[in-house]
């Protein structure tokens, strides 16, 4: 069935419509909004304490609201899970971090507990992470470099292991402090800076750092950790060099585990609906990888490196390496925004999954938590985790408390079982660290359909991608983002300028370039313009609305003389004439010029700025110079669709000087009616019939 609109109302400017509808803003109405906004915050009662305290500590809100009979099993099965895997992913990462395995321990149990309580993400896995390890590991690397030869039982070697976990604990310190401080100024939007493509690329190069340093433990050499640009090729180029010194028996573990991990992870991926929970093959590897080791002796035997001694208990509070803070403060800020940026997004996309919501701000402060106080119990940064909240979510979780039940699995190990694991192959780890990744290395199946959506969006996933594999982890990050603003910036730039049609009998107007059955309104030119006008784009526009217009300066000279003959000569045929137009900057020029200009040229120009999200100074300034040159052309400008922010900011930078006030509309189609009564009879009631 057709449908059909009939309008009829008057022609409305932007004053008249203000007069009708708007509201008019006193100044005692905005000083009593201001007060309000400031001492909102100050006022003190128990209500508003209370309020203050369930959005600080999220867990007096969501425990009290807790379905015990229909979320404790899926919580309490989906937390021993992945408790479960913190323990070989601990230890794991902690080799990435070039700390002892026991450090990793720590780093899956206290950032687990505290983001429990402070977090907002239900289905957020806290605890160690690859591409965070790794960052951490090359500043450890940096400041505290392994000797070539050092024997693992000296007392060098523990002096050296604490210098080590001080500057990670520092690091992690720091990257705590630096949340709470973007908690306290609310940047939260901070991490809308790390687009998608931007994250995805650099978790998935920067799994190409982790597998190729991955690779001397997995042969059983021992090599120096390389770190700054060009890292991953110069470690690639060491392994091949020293190919021949292979330990033969830590290569065979290394097969063998692989062997075993990736079938089995395999099996947990694509069978995880009928699963009930995944097969927890990390640790079993581990448990019986032990077991082999310690019963043929397999670290005097065959020179096999193994994890060593794992100290049973809580570790005893004390201070990172402040000291280190000057050196690490650069590098610690990427590793803040990239463990703030990947747990964020984490807890976004379950959360979107789940249908509830998340607030960043609150994840500022939960993390800043996190990392400030476990840094204190030796811990290394720590962020949410790609691999553990998968299975956390598929596994069953509805909560946080899940997260209760992960940290009781944890320290059991801490408290009881750590010491057993003292014949543990690194080569082991290694392989775990490898094969988590897994996720990491898939995220080039989404490059067919970014290509297909947005090629923009693939070459930023494609820079960030050769920028960190070819540089550095932290430097390829920088110049990812710093492309992707930059394609913003040129997006802005081009924006590109369109002159619009009439569709027959509407007031819809489009692009006459792509609608072929628009028409442009005789006399009229209506120029809209999709983006911002600042400086970084003026000469772009105002090129093509010369182009559009015609604004040669040979052609504003030509009619500039033209309005100085025809003034001379009414002056000399009328000695006195009587004019009921007060500014004669926009009308009388125009009165001039009536009888110079042919039926079909441009009279009045016409800028729709309803794409015109913001304009700066610079662009107020060009908007004025192009009214001056259309003035001195005889042509009038109006301006429709302005949004208050845009006509404020040209108002101010005085415009009004140099066009009629009520030549601003609230529609195009306003403007044009009221263009074309006014050419016709304008001394009528101006009205819209459509």
């Amino acid at each position: 069935m057709s449908t059909s609109v009939a309008v009829y109302r008057n022609i409305y400017t932007e004053d008249r419509f203000r007069q009708t509808y708007g509201t008019e803003a006193t100044p005692s109405g905005k000083a009593a909004r201001l007060r309000e906004t400031l001492f909102r915050p100050c006022r003190c009662s128990r209500d508003t304490c209370l309020h203050l305290l369930k959005e600080r500590v999220p867990i007096f809100n969501w425990l009290p609201k807790y379905r015990l009979r229909k979320w404790i099993l899926g919580d309490t099965v989906a937390g021993l899970t992945v408790g479960i895997l913190h323990i070989p992913q601990g230890m794991a990462f902690a080799l990435l971090t070039s700390v002892a395995p026991i450090y990793g321990l720590y780093t899956s149990f206290f950032p687990v507990v505290l983001y429990m309580l402070f977090g907002t993400g239900r289905h957020v896995s806290t605890g160690t992470f690859a591409v965070v390890s790794l960052m951490t590991g090359s500043v450890v690397e940096q400041l505290v470099p392994t000797p070539p030869a050092l024997n693992s039982s000296s007392p060098e070697a523990a002096e050296l292991e604490a210098q080590r976990i001080g500057v990670a604990s520092a690091i992690a310190f720091l990257s705590g402090v630096m949340m709470l401080c973007m908690f306290g100024l609310q940047l939260g939007f901070l991490s809308t800076y790390l687009s998608e493509p931007i994250v995805k690329a650099f978790t998935s190069a920067a799994a190409f750092h982790v597998t190729i340093s991955q690779l001397q433990s997995m042969l059983g050499l021992r090599l120096p950790r390389y770190t700054g640009t060009f890292s991953l090729f110069k470690t690639l180029a060491s392994v091949m060099e020293n190919l021949p010194h292979t330990n033969l028996a830590e290569l065979l573990i290394s097969l063998l585990c692989l062997a075993v991990l990736i079938p089995i992870k395999e099996v947990n991926t694509r069978f995880r609906q009928r699963l009930r929970t995944p097969i927890p093959v990390e640790i079993l590897t581990v448990i019986i990888a032990t077991g082999v080791a310690y019963a043929f002796s397999l670290d005097s035997t065959y020179d096999v490196q193994i994890v060593g001694h794992i100290p049973a208990g809580f570790p005893q509070p004390r201070l990172p390496a402040l000291h280190t803070v000057p050196v690490i403060a650069g590098d610690t800020v990427a590793i803040t925004f990239v463990g703030y940026a990947v747990s964020v997004s984490l807890a976004m996309i379950y959360a979107d999954k789940h249908g509830y919501s998340i607030h960043p701000n609150q994840e500022l402060l939960a993390h800043g938590i996190s990392n400030t106080v476990s840094s204190l119990f030796t811990c290394f940064p720590s962020s949410a985790t790609l691999a553990t909240t998968n299975i956390l979510e598929s596994a069953g979780g509805y909560t946080q408390l899940s997260g209760l039940f992960t940290s009781l699995v944890v320290l059991v190990v801490l408290l009881l079982i750590g010491p057993l694991f003292y014949f543990l192959p690194k080569a082991v780890l290694a392989c775990i660290n490898v094969t988590s990744l897994r996720q990491m290395f898939l995220q080039f199946q989404d490059l067919p359909d970014l290509w297909r959506v947005s090629r923009i969006d693939f070459m930023v996933w494609l820079v960030t991608w050769l920028s960190v594999v070819v540089l550095n982890v932290d430097l390829g990050l920088a110049i990812g983002v710093v492309f992707s603003m930059m394609t913003v910036i040129c997006r802005t730039q081009r924006a590109g300028c369109s002159v619009l049609g009439r569709a027959s009998n509407t007031e819809i107007y489009r692009p006459i370039n792509n609608h072929n059955k628009c028409y442009e309104i005789p006399g009229v030119k209506i120029l809209t313009y999709n983006g911002p006008i600042y400086y970084g784009n003026r000469s772009f526009f105002k090129a093509d609305v010369n182009q559009l217009l015609g604004l040669t300066p040979e052609r504003i000279r030509s009619r500039e003389k033209a309005r100085k003959a025809l003034e001379k000569r009414e002056r000399e045929a009328i000695n006195t004439v009587e004019r009921g137009v007060a500014n004669t900057s926009f009308s009388s020029e125009n009165e001039f010029f009536k009888s110079e200009m042919g039926e079909n040229e441009v009279q009045s120009v016409l800028m729709d700025c309803s794409s015109v999200v913001f304009v700066d100074v610079a662009g107020a300034k060009l908007f004025i110079q192009v009214c001056i040159e259309c003035q001195k052309m005889g042509v009038r400008i109006f301006l429709a669709n302005c949004n208050e922010n845009v006509l404020k900011i040209l108002t101010s930078s005085g415009l009004m000087n140099y066009m009629n006030p009520q030549h601003i509309f609230v529609t195009v189609h306003d403007a044009v009616v009221y263009i074309q009564q006014q050419r016709e009879k304008p001394s009528e009631n101006t009205t819209i019939w459509v």
